[in-house]
């Protein structure tokens, strides 16, 4: 009897334990039941996304093409695809070399992207993106049937970035922030339209900054010489894949800081390689001075205008007339080793040319301003002048010259403003 007593007793007690715990509990949540603020999780990035998603718009490549132009079948055949540029052309580049051509030639959709409105009737977006287009079309969200018509106001082909003027986008711009301020860790999106999922956003962080990315292009400058391009972008692990190219990466601010631009894959590097969560963004900040000669109305196209035929000036011209003081040959520039320009094969000792700064070896590529690419420029821009004035003289300088006579110089150097005060001097050198 005693021992049923007890188990009761104890059952009575375990109760009302249970009871003070479940009390406890009921009464620590009864403040927040009838708080009058929720307490709602978000991530970090929903008001951010909210802010932005609906300026990221997709950017439509349209080229001619026939089917002589040398298709593969859809296979994707050339051996850049190593370098996988998110744009969603077919290949790594989005040139559409991989899809099959028509049977005649018209006008089809090459290749899309991404692009973001950075002010009214503006959108930025990258080079590749609209490189050789025929025309441009810009598309709102999924609305395929009501797409705006795009041209390009100012473009950056070694920055890789373009912008382009949509009259009547009716689309609010985003704020555009300092990618000087990032450091490794803060949070990002990147916000595009990768294999069609229109608005698609993806997070990670920055994992690194200024990662210099050489472009498998070459560019060539005014002067005729070609050197690689090397880019300082912003790396992360925020998703990046064909179609996002040209989209926004923001903060979480919703600041647009970068451009989605391309990942690596691992056959650039080994055939057993496997490279994840490696993207690359052009910094906001690089793209800065294209974005504002857009909006200023410097960057519209004007036609070109033909170059008039330079006469072929005879050295012997050169008497009686004011001159450097140098011995010059035309340099054609190699291929592109070299600038095309002036080359200085001798330079007369304390001529206005020695007194300026000239050196053998040095390929003179402007005179007052002038780009010139053969002897007879150059001398042609001179003989017009008289002794006392100075002319500006800009040369590319090599680094290493081993003999300026035979044309033993480096391919290495750098160009340099000089200024030189014609003299009459005797010899009949320039």
């Amino acid at each position: 009897m005693k021992k049923i007593l007890n188990q009761k007793v104890m059952g009575i007690i375990a109760l009302a334990l249970v009871c003070v715990f479940a009390g406890t509990v009921i009464g620590a949540s009864e403040p927040a039941a009838n708080a009058e603020e929720k307490v709602v999780l978000t991530s970090p990035f929903t008001e951010a996304i909210a802010k932005v998603r609906d300026s990221v718009v997709g950017v439509n490549n349209y080229q001619i093409v026939n089917n002589n132009y040398g298709g593969y079948g859809g296979y994707d055949y050339f051996p850049w695809n190593y370098f996988g540029f998110g744009n969603g052309y077919g290949n790594g580049y989005g040139n559409g070399y991989g899809r099959n051509q028509p049977e005649s030639s018209e006008e089809i959709k090459y290749g899309s992207g991404s692009g973001v409105v950075i002010a009214k009737d503006y959108v930025l977006t990258n080079y590749h993106v609209v490189e050789a287009a025929h025309s441009l079309k810009i598309s709102i969200g999924d609305d395929e049937e009501n797409l705006f018509d795009a041209t390009v106001a100012a473009s950056d082909e070694n920055k890789d970035v373009a912008v382009l003027h949509v009259p009547g986008l009716p689309l609010e711009p985003v704020e555009i922030g300092d990618s000087d301020e990032l450091v490794i860790g803060d949070w990002v999106v990147n916000i595009g339209n990768p294999i069609g999922f229109t608005g698609t956003a993806t997070a990670g962080i920055v994992s690194g900054l200024n990662r210099e990315i050489a472009s498998d292009n070459s560019a060539v400058d005014k002067y005729g010489r070609s050197s690689k391009v090397v880019n300082s972008m912003i790396q992360t692990d925020a998703a990046i894949n064909s179609g996002n190219s040209g989209g926004g990466m923001f903060n979480t601010a919703g600041q647009l800081v970068g451009i989605p631009t391309l990942k690596y894959t691992g056959s650039r590097y080994s055939s057993n390689a496997t490279v994840e969560s490696i993207g690359m963004c052009i910094p906001i900040n690089e793209a800065k001075d294209v974005i504002e000669e857009a909006l200023s109305g410097k960057g519209e196209e004007q036609q070109p205008s033909a170059d008039s035929e330079t006469p072929d000036a005879s050295r012997n011209d050169l008497k009686g007339k004011p001159r450097m003081g140098v011995s010059v040959s035309t340099s054609d520039g190699q291929g592109g080793a070299y600038p095309k320009g002036v080359y200085v094969i001798e330079v007369e000792k304390d001529s206005p040319a020695d007194k300026g700064g000239i050196k053998e070896g040095d390929i003179i590529v402007e005179v007052n301003g002038t780009v010139v690419s053969s002897v007879s420029e150059e001398v042609e821009i001179v003989s017009q002048l008289k002794e006392g004035d100075e002319v500006a003289v800009k040369v590319f300088r090599p680094e290493k010259v081993t003999d300026a006579a035979s044309g033993r110089i480096s391919t290495d150097g750098e160009y340099i403003d000089l200024t030189v005060t014609l003299a009459m001097l005797d010899a009949v050198n320039q």
